[in-house]
């Protein structure tokens, strides 16, 4: 390693080689969802390939900037953690909506504009709630996060959402090889190679399908070598009411998002977030927002399927997440190889993705093993948060007919799931109970017999973290 020993794993520096392999592997990990977003909102907008080309380019470009400035970090920014950044899927319905009746682009980006800043003066409040995320809670919210992401991977492996071969059995093969080919390297392969498995598995699943017909390169032919994002390239940002209104309620939720994918991060590299690490987290979220107004993007946030690699390939230097960062701004910057990227099958990632999900699943399930579930509340509370945020994952209609702001929270079952963990954590662990004293015990914590708690949630994280890992 380039530091010392003495190092924290979060600080230490690989070697080149291994700081490349590693950096690429989370690329590809989070490209196919930070491409999702401009595509689908560019596609409701019916605008001209050229102009989609050039949205795919700028939030590869934004999004390595983001990834940068929250792992390096600088002075008040940045949760200098291994945390990837990409777009939101939160804001998907609302900007679309903006985009289709309310302005166009324009109106879009003056909205996220605000946002952004909305953001960075509200994290120092969210940073002062860290004590409402004991590990009954963050246990909760990271397995949400996991399962409701589970999804996601079952349909990259089927083909992809609107595919015409959707479901085929042939994608399903190529998914289950790609997932087979991870789970064998991870067991049996050299260390170093266990800690790219899901790069190995990609490239495996990669030549397999390109001889099959898989891949199409036909887009990495007109696409151009060299591509800049130039400020304000659809016109100057229009503020309207409205769309500021519908784009605020996005903020928050992104907020909550984050803050449960950065205390997830936490808990895996064991570097615990604190109040101040978490707002700086939080405004690196705002700025990196604010740039992708004013560079042709949309709304940042911390991706959880990165979340999910960093615990299970145990690689947790944030150094590797920043050259990841700078491998997404080349990318932003030669289309052409972007466009090589863009053609690795959907199959491939849904192999890949199906253990990275899990393990993000399972990391929850672990912190909840430090939970006291005896004569208490817990249980419900964990079952009930489970049950709401899975809600609008299994039946994506559920709140069809409800307000547009209720459907910004409530259709993301990692936000619905993190604010359920929260009001009912509260009532059943803070609010007075029927005797008249606290509702039972601190959630991280073991009550004494007068029902007082013993160690704080906060405290209840504190345990040998090689042991954890």
């Amino acid at each position: 390693m380039a530091t010392t020993a003495a190092a924290h794993p979060v600080d230490e520096i690989p070697p080149v080689r291994q700081l490349a392999a590693f950096g690429l592997q989370h690329v590809l990990a989070m490209y196919a969802g930070a491409v999702a977003v401009p595509l689908i909102v560019g596609g409701a907008m019916r605008l001209p390939p050229a102009d989609l080309a050039y949205l795919i380019t700028a939030d590869l470009l934004v999004c390595g900037i983001a990834t940068l400035i929250q792992c390096v970090g600088f002075r008040w920014f940045g949760v200098r953690l291994p945390v990837m950044q990409g777009c939101t899927f939160a804001a998907v319905s609302p900007m679309v909506l903006i985009g289709t009746t309310d302005g166009g682009l324009p109106a879009i980006y003056g909205s996220v504009i605000v946002a952004g800043l909305a953001i960075m003066l509200l994290a120092p409040v969210f940073g002062r709630l860290l004590r409402f995320f004991p590990p009954l809670v963050t246990g909760t919210v990271i397995l949400v996060i996991g399962v409701s992401l589970l999804p996601v991977a079952g349909n990259w492996a089927a083909g992809g959402a609107g595919s015409k071969d959707f479901g085929e059995p042939r994608n399903l093969a190529l998914a289950g090889f790609v997932l087979a080919v991870v789970l064998g390297v991870q067991r049996f392969a050299p260390v170093f190679l266990s800690r790219i498995a899901v790069l190995v598995g990609i490239a495996a699943g990669l030549a397999v399908a390109v001889p099959l017909g898989f891949t199409d390169f036909g887009g990495v032919t007109g696409a151009d070598w060299l591509g800049i994002s130039t400020p304000f390239h659809f016109g100057a940002p229009e503020f309207r009411a409205s769309a500021i209104a519908s784009m605020l309620v996005v903020a928050l939720v992104s907020m909550t998002e984050t803050t449960g994918d950065l205390i997830a991060v936490g808990e895996l590299t064991g570097r615990r977030a604190e109040p101040r690490t978490l707002a700086d987290g939080l405004r690196a979220d705002g700025l990196s927002t604010v740039l992708g107004g004013v560079f042709n993007t949309f709304p940042y946030t911390a991706y959880a399927q990165n979340v999910g690699l960093v615990g299970m390939t145990r690689v947790r230097s944030r150094w590797v997440v920043a050259a990841a960062g700078g491998i997404l701004v080349l990318l932003g910057l030669l289309p052409k190889l972007g466009a090589v990227v863009a053609a690795i099958p959907a199959p491939v990632l849904g192999g890949a993705g199906l253990v990275m999900f899990g393990t993000v699943a399972a990391s929850g399930l672990r912190t909840l093993s430090r939970v006291d579930f005896r004569g208490n509340g817990n249980l419900t509370v964990v079952a009930v948060s489970v049950a709401i945020g899975m809600l609008p994952v299994g039946v994506p209609t559920l709140y069809a007919k409800f307000p547009d702001w209720f459907q910004t929270v409530m259709n993301s079952g990692i936000s619905a799931g993190c604010l359920s963990a929260i009001v009912l954590n509260l009532l059943f662990n803070h609010l007075p109970g029927k005797g008249g004293s606290a509702a039972g015990r601190d959630a991280g914590g073991v009550a004494e017999p007068g029902g007082l708690p013993v160690g704080r949630g906060e405290d209840a994280v504190e345990q040998p973290r090689e042991e954890a890992l």
